[in-house]
């Protein structure tokens, strides 16, 4: 066991090597943002030039008004992009980066910005590398190092033989993530010293461009381009109808031009998309959902379909377990973390040391075990470090006080956890020898076993028994229960065979329940005429019970169907199908894209390392921000603070409102502009004179255009009771 840093140490070497961050170098000073409303707008070069020509012509005090026109278009554009930067910054500061330190002899989480050379860090799949560091120990590690190296395969990774004698085998880096096991490492560089922090030095300061801004600009010319061409045709008449011609007659002809022309030109466009997005993403930020890009917001308000894990999002991600089978049934009491409630057998609380197989069955439950359980002051109350699963074990076994602690044996060999196997094995020396000790999906777990546990025999496990475990299994998870099955063998064998021959042990049902909100939520979006369709890798009979309970109704498809039909087919059937049972991550993109193939707008959530293809492909992707890993946060374009679905429903509704809000101001602005454009037009072709001087065409645009645009922009949805 590593005894890492203590406490003072760490806080030392805090003020020697500063905060673990990548700072800012790329950092947008207000000059830049102010510059920036020159160099994106089209229309303030149509301005400028409209106020020289004035300036030319002698006409100062309309070249004083269109001067103000741009001021006023800098000034507001300015304060509401400064607004939004900052607003990005504190969004992204809302979802904190955790690690898992061995400081002062214990695991611990920390945030990630104050881990320091020399702490020891604990490493699992699908987390973000916060600092580089040399590995000390590692089972089945592999990393991806994309962001270094730009080669997506995954590397694999070997602990250093010693702390001074190591290569970049031995090495894991800041930015990289893990992909399939875990380690235990020492940080050697952090921040600005890692290698990803050298390589950030380096990075173009060249700005990008969003979609939505690329299509601003386009709006933008070819409103400007019509307003131009009809200010001009309307200049050519007035000059035709007035001739002779002379020289006051040009300059009275030109300032109209311009003044209808800087009339008729959206300027207060781009200024009003930015107030509207950024009041959107804040109201957005203070209801959970944080947007990683603002110009997603458009697309969430046309989402037709959402596609939503059920753990953790339906469902609270507080499991419990409820109860164990083996050759009796037992009840266990208590709910959520706290370590209280009896384990009973027909109503009698149960002696441990009259139960063999149920003793097996918890030592099982800790020993093939990463998670963490921590007192939080008082006893019975917990804080959780890892796998919600996987501490709810730990809480069970807490219940009769058996802890990960107190238990004698020695992990020596593991192989990790993975949603393709289902399944994790550990093999541990004990007093008596070593035994290895498996968990895992049901399925999984009885074709690896040949015996099973009788009070304190094994036996041979037959085909009839086998049928009798996945019946129960069946029964448990009609009634809404998660099953781990448990196994276990004695063995002097390698490591090549020690998931063979297992001895079955039993089941632990856990409970799950549904968030009370999710069933108005599912209401809502029927309403909405939204579809929402529920994925998980629990089995069909747990999916459909969770799914009766919130209101979900459809056919069902399992991983094993979708592994046998091709894409075609899955894209005929995927409208009806409401339920994904039993699937696996590289499932998730296959149904993302049938759906776009049907026309749909899609909302995918994802809180794995494999979950990033199918955020990617969707048209949203949404991201876990308590349980999901930082690549797929990374992936993401929202991520939700409380993991919880009616959080997305909420933001949805949010992006529709933002879309309507855009339709109405931009409808608004081409209505108001050309009215006034073609009225002028039509009256001076018709022969009436000028109705309006230019000061007042100008002074009227501002009034009756851009100020009603933004307060449309900025309209919130009506209140229902």
């Amino acid at each position: 066991m590593y005894e890492g840093l203590s406490s003072k140490e760490a806080k030392e070497k805090l003020s020697e090597f500063r905060l673990n961050e990548i700072r800012e170098l790329i950092e947008i000073s207000p000059l830049q943002i102010l510059l920036r409303q020159v160099k994106n707008n089209f229309i303030i070069y149509i301005l400028f030039a409209a106020m020289l020509i004035s300036i030319f012509v002698g006409k100062t005090i309309t070249a004083y008004v269109i001067f103000f026109i741009i001021g006023i278009l800098i000034f507001v554009g300015f304060i509401q992009e400064y607004r939004a930067e900052k607003a990005i910054k504190e969004l992204k500061q809302m979802i904190v980066p955790i690690s898992i330190l061995i400081r002062d002899g214990k695991q611990t989480e920390v945030e990630s910005k104050y881990i320091v050379p020399g702490d020891i860090i604990v490493l699992r799949t699908g987390e973000k590398i916060p600092a580089d560091c040399i590995i000390l120990e590692e089972k089945e590690l592999k990393v991806n190092e994309s962001v270094l190296t730009g080669e997506s395969r995954e590397i694999k990774k070997t602990a250093a033989k010693n702390e001074k004698n190591y290569g970049k085998e031995n090495r894991v880096f800041m930015g990289t993530f893990i992909t399939r096991g875990k380690c235990i490492g020492k940080v050697i560089h952090t921040g600005m010293n890692a290698e990803f922090g050298k390589i950030a030095g380096m990075i173009s300061k060249a700005e990008k461009e969003l979609p939505l801004q690329i299509k601003v600009n386009q709006i933008a010319k070819y409103m400007a381009a019509i307003a131009l061409s009809t200010s001009i045709l309307t200049g050519v008449i007035m000059t035709i109808r007035s001739l002779p011609f002379s020289y006051d007659l040009f300059i009275e002809v030109l300032i109209t031009v311009i003044a209808l022309s800087v009339s008729a030109f959206p300027e207060g466009f781009p200024v009003v998309l930015i107030a509207t997005l950024a009041a959107g993403a804040h109201r957005m930020a203070k209801k959970n959902a944080i947007v990683n890009r603002m110009s997603i917001i458009e697309t969430l308000g046309e989402t037709t379909i959402i596609c939503a894990d059920k753990t953790g999002t339906i469902t609270k991600g507080e499991m419990t377990a409820k109860k164990i089978v083996c050759e009796e049934a037992f009840d266990v009491g208590g709910s959520g973390f706290e370590a209280t409630g009896k384990i009973t057998c027909k109503g009698k609380e149960v002696k441990l040391q009259n139960e063999p197989a149920l003793n097996l069955i918890l030592k099982a439950s800790v020993y093939c075990n990463d998670s963490i359980i921590e007192r939080t002051g008082n006893d019975s109350e917990y804080k959780i470090i890892g796998s919600p699963t996987e501490a709810a074990l730990l809480i069970l076994s807490a219940k009769v006080g058996i802890f990960k602690e107190d238990l004698k044996g020695k992990r020596i060999e593991e192989i990790p956890f993975s949603s393709e196997r289902k399944m994790m094995s550990v093999l541990c020396e004990e007093e008596h020898g070593k035994q290895v000790y498996a968990k895992g999906a049901v399925e999984t777990i009885i074709r690896k076993c040949q015996f099973i546990q009788k009070k304190d025999k094994i036996s041979r496990l037959t085909q009839n028994e086998k049928k009798k475990i996945l019946e129960t299994n069946s029964k448990l998870t009609i009634d809404s229960y998660r099953t781990l099955a448990l196994a276990y063998k004695k063995t002097n064998s390698s490591k090549s065979s020690l998931e063979e021959e297992l001895v079955f042990l039993g089941l632990i049902g856990m409970e799950d329940p549904p968030r009370e909100e999710v069933k108005n939520a599912i209401k809502t979006c029927k309403t909405a005429g939204i579809g929402v369709k529920m994925i998980t890798g629990d089995n069909k009979e747990t999916a459909m019970s969770i799914s009766k309970a919130v209101g979900i109704s459809g056919e069902i498809l399992e991983g094993e169907d979708l592994d046998k039909i091709t894409d075609e087919e899955l894209t005929k059937i995927v409208k009806k199908t409401a339920i994904f049972a039993r699937v696996r991550p590289e499932h998730k993109l296959r149904i993302v894209k049938a759906l776009k193939e049907n026309g749909e707008i899609v909302t995918m959530t994802g809180d794995g390392v494999n979950d990033a293809p199918a955020l990617k492909e969707a048209h949203i992707g949404v991201a876990m921000g308590k349980n999901g890993t930082a690549i797929a946060r990374e992936a993401s374009d929202l991520t939700l603070k409380d993991d919880n679905f009616s959080t997305i429903v909420t933001a949805i509704s949010e992006g529709r409102n933002i879309f309507s809000n855009i339709r109405k101001f931009i409808t608004y602005q081409l209505s108001c502009n050309y009215a006034e454009l073609i009225i002028i037009f039509l009256g001076i072709l018709l022969g009436f004179p000028l109705p309006l001087i230019a000061l007042q065409i100008l002074f009227m645009n501002i009034v009756t255009d851009d100020l009603p645009a933004i307060t449309l922009g900025l309209a919130r949805p009506l209140q229902t009771r």
